[in-house]
């Protein structure tokens, strides 16, 4: 998949309304999007350098990270 979008630099955005995690890596223009695992994309220049990751239905994805931080952060309080 091809696209003209300028990609920001270093940024991290969330879009509670699509539940859309977003990770910008590196500034540079969306060349290719490719899924690395269900629901988690990456998106690569002309170069195949990385410039962001992508997380649909990120709440779900990410609950057994969540999970697994807030039981470590008690066992150290």
């Amino acid at each position: 998949m091809k696209s003209s979008v300028q990609k920001k630099e270093s940024n991290v955005h969330y879009d509670a309304e699509s539940d859309v995690l977003y990770f910008g890596v590196r500034g540079g223009i969306e060349e290719e999007v490719v899924e690395i695992a269900e629901g988690v994309n990456v998106e690569l220049d002309d170069q195949g350098k990385l410039i962001g990751v992508e997380i649909l239905n990120a709440s779900q994805v990410l609950r057994p990270v969540a999970r697994s931080l807030e039981s470590k952060l008690v066992q150290v309080v």
